[in-house]
Formats: structure tokens, sequence, C-alpha cells
């Protein structure tokens, strides 16, 4: 296990299976008919991992999903088998120091090939393309049709699935829902989005009673055994904009509980945006890693 620090995992060496893939913040490891999935602490910006991790990050991550998988199980079944140490092959029982409370074994589904983004707020890289096409004299942005007065951080009218294609070597390309069709299929595109919009309906919802607005988020689907399942990680700051409520207000950004501090410290600096990344200051990561506890423990309870 390389770690930067006594407290950051950054990735783990698991010798007696193979490596699967290594992602942006997951190594995931080949168990036959089923993958152990471990998040580390590594952190991303701009699509370039960055050089130094966030402190517990991967134990946030993996709780958090654990939570959101069995709230949302009546809405759609996922690709769990467990998350007790206890539970895995005999050979991983040693690695338990890299394992405890940051992995899960979970099926192996073939995975659908794109990100199934939900938006309940306008925000982001949408409230940008708009600004943009809105300097064309237009309100429309991938075929959806805006209000004139419609302003940053406002409640959509109505909660929009804004897809994507699935890219692992690079930034993913926003697609139309008829784009998704094409190339996932009709029956498939339009699980992705009842499921999507049922997912954030439901747990949108939740979150408002714990303080907690979810502007937009993204999911990810696969299929096991023929049955559609949601698979990877699920409402977590990585993947998912959280605003507090007591604070919100339209026409402006939102503090959020996600790693905003890095997006702002980064967009001061001469740096161009390609690896390697720049090291973060420890008041970065400080801040980054309160934002990343308080959420979990408001949403799940769980400290």
């Amino acid at each position: 296990m390389t770690i930067t620090d006594s407290q950051v995992v950054m990735t783990t060496d698991i010798k007696e299976f193979p490596l699967f893939a290594r992602g942006k913040v997951r190594d995931i490891y080949d168990l036959g008919d089923q993958l152990l999935f471990v998040a580390s602490d590594r952190i991303s910006a701009f699509d370039v991992v960055l050089p130094n991790g966030i402190p517990g990050k991967g134990e946030v991550l993996t709780k958090m999903s654990l939570f959101w998988f069995e709230f949302l199980k009546d809405v759609v079944g996922n690709h769990l088998v467990t998350a007790n140490v206890e539970e895995y092959p005999g050979q991983l029982h040693k690695y338990r120091d890299q394992l405890e409370g940051r992995s899960m074994i979970v099926v192996k589904a073939e995975r659908i090939d794109a990100e199934c983004i939900v938006r309940g707020y306008i925000s982001g890289s949408m409230w940008k393309e708009l600004g943009a096409a809105r300097k064309d004299g237009s309100n429309i942005v991938h075929g959806f049709e805006f209000s004139a007065d419609l302003q940053e951080s406002e409640k959509l009218p109505e909660t929009l699935f804004t897809p994507s294609s699935k890219n692992d070597s690079g930034h993913d390309e926003n697609i139309s829902f008829q784009q998704l069709t094409d190339l996932i299929g009709k029956e498939t595109a339009e699980l992705c989005r009842e499921k999507s919009l049922q997912i954030y309906s439901k747990a949108a919802d939740y979150a408002l009673t714990k303080g907690i607005i979810i502007a937009d988020t993204k999911f990810e689907f696969g299929f096991h055994n023929g049955n559609f399942i949601l698979i990877d990680e699920v409402l977590s700051p990585d993947s998912s904009r959280f605003w507090p409520a007591d604070k919100y207000e339209i026409g402006q950004g939102q503090p959020s509980f996600d790693k905003q501090p890095i997006r702002d410290y980064l967009e001061t600096l001469d740096w161009n945006k390609k690896a390697p990344g720049p090291k973060l200051p420890e008041k970065v990561v400080t801040e980054t890693n309160r934002r990343y506890k308080q959420v979990q423990e408001l949403l799940t309870g769980q400290n």
C-alpha cells in the first residue's frame, strides 16, 4: 500500500487478484464473477488526479453509497454483494487495513456506456452553456428551452435528464436523449431515464429533510442476469452537487459540500489543467475533508 502520509490511502496493492481497473478514485480487482471495489483517498479536478489526497475520503464515499443502495433498493436493484470484510474471500483478510470501511464486493455487471445525469436546478456546466446560448440570442441548450428570466441556481420547472456518453479517458460528452437511444437502444435508454428520475426524486425529497438540496447528480447502470441495476457509486460529493438549504439564494453560485475549495484554489494558479497536477496546500485539504464528512454525517446519520 502506498500512502502519502499516515492518514491518506492513495493506492492499494492486492497481489492475489488481478487489477481490473484503476480509475480516478477506485481500485477495482477481478474476483472472477465478482469485483472488489476499493475507494482510495485520491481526488481529481479538471480530469487530473492530484498528487495528494483527502484523508478518509474513500470511507466517506463508501458509507454514502452503502446508505443510498439500501435507501433506494425499492426503486432499483444494485450491484452490492457485501461490504463486510469477514465475508470476503480468505485471501483478502490480510489486507483488512486497506479494505475496512472503504471497500465492497459487487457483482460483475455489463455496464451501460452512458452517464445518467439528472438536474433539479440550473448550475455548473449547463448554466455556463445557457449563458453562451443567450449571447447568441437563444435559450435552448441540448434540446431544452429555458425561460428568458431563469437565474443561476434556480430550481427548474421540471427535473431534467441530460445524459452524456461514457468516456474513460477524458471528458464525457453531453448528448441528447435521441443520441442516447441510438447508442444503447430505446428500451434501455427509457429505463435509464425513468430510474434516474425516480432515484433523484426520492433522494432529493429525503435530503431536504436533512437540510440539503441535491442540485444535480449522475448515475451509472448496468445489467446482471438480465436485471437492470444501479452500479458504481451513488449520490456522493464526487458525483453530486449538494447545497445547504439554509444558505440557498438564487441568482448566484451556492456554497456546496464537495471539492469546490480545490477548484477555487486551482483557478488561482497558473496551471494548464493537465497532468501532473499541483500539490494541494493543507488548508485546502482540511476544508475539503470537512465538507465531505459533514454531508455524509448529515445524510446518513453516521459519524
